[in-house]
This record gives structure tokens, sequence and C-alpha cells, in this order.
């Protein structure tokens, strides 16, 4: 027999969803009831039931979330940056304490999963991972947080940060990151040596921020596609941000596209506002795995975000200028099922066997929740109600009993 079934909702397109449920994992999901009957039959009255999102991009210890609002300050240059983020960070509520309030909203919102960006290098030292490492720690019932080694402050430039961001894969870093390695370290080589050799060496994932402009940001793709393919990491590199790929012309695109490709190379976007960014549909047309995260939330870097993947999605989608219901259910996809994909997030999605873990909306559709980035939402972790931004019009009773449960 199964606990509980939710019966009469609707899935992306709009079509008949029925999901029983047993052991906090799904046994059953479609169009038709479920065979097998259940102690509890939850009647979801044509809601849309979504899979949990996957924040492929985040950093948890830079956010002020938690903490007193703070004006944005602007600057001239990145070392600028960094020096206004130290100063305000010095003087904020601990790490794990923002961290802990940032992964709450997250979760919230319907946030199963996130790859988190941690500042691990030679200024930094391991302090910032210690304390991710404990808040993921108080969250793992409810978020699978998969942790990048971030070498904020440089690589080659920033003398002994290689060994610290060694270190950090020894302490479990499941991903080993960079950072713009000609126009911030001043030799690509050197810091795509260190890079990919402490990802060999411990066998753990690349993923590097690369923020840098046309032609530099296409030769720089060009040299990691040719070290990921030399290395067989085929599957295991993501290369976040590349506004270089909104630079150039779509020829160019196009065959840097066949190189991410064959080297499967996964990009991430967060479609910012001041900058170009990598033409999501033309990447994925030429076979990129394109995908999303939420970036910077409330910071030294800028004041936006509040750590929804939905509004993320539509954020995608508006500065994307997908208006039809196939593009606004691709920038869904980059915000659940591609960014699990890079994770090797396993038991993932909508499907018998896996977690029955699912966000309810108010909508006709997916394209829908989209482009309206609606906010209220219930949320169903391992087949049970959980909390939420805001509940919605079930039936009352039936809805306060199975939460409280």
């Amino acid at each position: 027999m199964n606990d509980r079934e939710f019966v009469n909702a609707i899935d992306q397109d709009g079509h008949p969803l029925n999901i029983a449920v047993s052991g906090g994992r799904i046994t059953h999901v479609g169009p038709q009831r479920a065979s097998v009957a259940a102690r509890e039959t939850i009647d979801l009255e044509g809601l849309l039931a979504l899979p949990g999102f996957v924040d492929g991009h985040i950093h948890l210890d830079k956010s002020f979330v938690g903490d007193r609002w703070r004006p944005h300050q602007p600057v001239a240059s990145l070392r600028e940056r960094l020096a206004v983020e130290k100063r305000e960070l010095a003087s904020a509520p601990p790490i794990a304490q923002r961290a802990d309030a940032l992964m709450r909203q997250a979760a919230l919102f319907g946030t199963v999963a996130m790859r988190c960006h941690v500042d691990v290098d030679a200024t930094t030292g391991l302090h910032n991972l210690h304390a991710i490492l404990h808040a993921r720690e108080q969250w793992k019932d409810l978020i699978d947080i998969e942790l990048v080694a971030f070498p904020q402050a440089g690589v080659v430039s920033c003398p002994g940060s290689a060994e610290v961001m060694e270190a950090a894969v020894r302490e479990g870093v499941q991903v080993v990151g960079g950072i713009d390695p000609t126009t911030l370290d001043g030799d690509a080589d050197a810091q795509l040596d260190i890079v990919f050799g402490i990802a060999d060496r411990h066998g753990v994932k690349v993923d590097i921020h690369l923020h840098e402009p046309g032609d530099i940001c296409i030769a720089q793709l060009q040299r990691i596609a040719t070290r990921t393919q030399a290395l067989g990491m085929q599957g295991l590199v993501a290369v976040s941000h590349a506004y270089g790929l909104g630079d150039v012309s779509d020829s160019v695109v196009d065959r840097t596209a066949h190189l991410l490709a064959n080297a499967d190379i996964s990009i991430m976007t967060n479609a910012p506002g001041e900058h170009a960014f990598p033409p999501v549909l033309r990447l994925r047309a030429g076979g990129v795995r394109v995908f999303t995260g939420n970036d910077n939330i409330q910071d030294a870097w800028w004041p936006y975000g509040n750590g929804d993947m939905l509004q993320r999605a539509m954020l995608v989608s508006y500065r994307s200028g997908f208006n039809t219901d196939e593009e606004l259910r691709v920038a869904l996809h980059m915000a659940t099922e591609a960014g699990a994909e890079v994770m090797g997030k396993h038991g993932y999605g909508l499907k018998v066997g896996n977690e029955a873990s699912f966000v309810l909306f108010r909508a006709p559709n997916a394209a829908a929740a989209v482009a309206a980035a609606l906010h209220e939402r219930v949320i169903v972790r391992h087949g049970e109600f959980w909390g939420r931004p805001a509940a919605l019009e079930l039936k009352a009773v039936q809805f306060a009993t199975a939460l409280h449960h």
C-alpha cells in the first residue's frame, strides 16, 4: 500500500497527473490513478506539479541574507570590489548564520539541490569552507549541496592558493574552480595546469568562472575543451558565465559550441543584467548543456536576488527574449533537469523510484508559471507537505493536517 496519492494535478504541459508515494519515494506517476491503494488521498484540484529546483551556481559564503540591508557600493575595478567585499563581510554575522538563512529561503522556494562556490584561496584559507561545511550538514536532508573550491583572489597571481585549493579537495570539496585565467591571473596555461592538475589527481570536477570578453573568452574555452578531452573528463567540466559568447558572431558561437559539445562541457548563465551572456538556444542547438543559477544574492557584488530559481528562470527568459511556451520551458529545464545533470544528482525528477519532492503552483502549465515568476507555491518534500512562502487554497483541514504531520 502507498502512503499517499496526490491526484488531479497537471504536468508541465497541462496534462493530467497523479503521483503516488511510499517511503518518501515516487511509486507511480502518470495521467491515470495508481493501481495500488493509498492510506491517504490528496486532491490537488488542478495544481501544476514541477520538480524541485536546482541552483547551479550560488555563493552561500558571500550573501548578506539574514543580515541588515547593506547599500551597494560602486567600484572601478575587480580589486576594489574584493576590498569592499572583505570590509563588508568583516562586520557581517558569521558565515554559517547567513548561509543558513539563505538556504532556508531557497528551500522555501522549492530548491532541492545547489552547486555552491566557496572562496578558497591564500587570502581566506579554509575558513569559509569550514563554515559552509557546517551549514551544509544542517540542511543535508533537504538540500543536496555540491561544493566548489573557488579561488576568488586568483590562482597564479595569489601565491599559495593552489595548495589551499588542493587542501579543500582533501576535505571533501567535489569541484575545483578557477577564474579568468588570462585577465586576472595573467597566465592562462599556468592556471589551467593547476586547476586541471588538482582535478585529475583527485578525481573531482571542474567549474571555472569566465568573465573574459570576446576573443579572449573563446580562446579560453578552446584551451579548456582541449584539456578536458586530453584528461578524459568529458561531462565533468563546466564554465560559469562565459560572457564572451555573447560578444562574438553567430559563426564563432557555432564553432565554439561544436568544441564544447564534443568535450561535453556545460555552460552556466544567470543572464546578468549588465553583461552580454551566452546565447542559450544557439548553444543548445549545437549540443551544449546550458544550466542556470542565482549566482550572487544580496551581497557586495550586487543587491539583487532572493534565492527563487523560478524567478531566475523568468529572468533568463526575459533577457534571452523567450516568448513561446517551448522557449519558456527551456528556461525551466535550465533551472531543474540541466542543473541536476551537471551535479550528477541521482533520483531527481518526477519519475518512479525518485525522491518524492516537487513544487505545486496554481498555473495552467510550466510556461505560464515561468512567465509570471509565481511566488505563491506549496512544497512537497519526501512525499509530505513542507514549509512554503505562501499557501495555495487547498482543502484547508486536509492541508493543515498533512503539514502538521
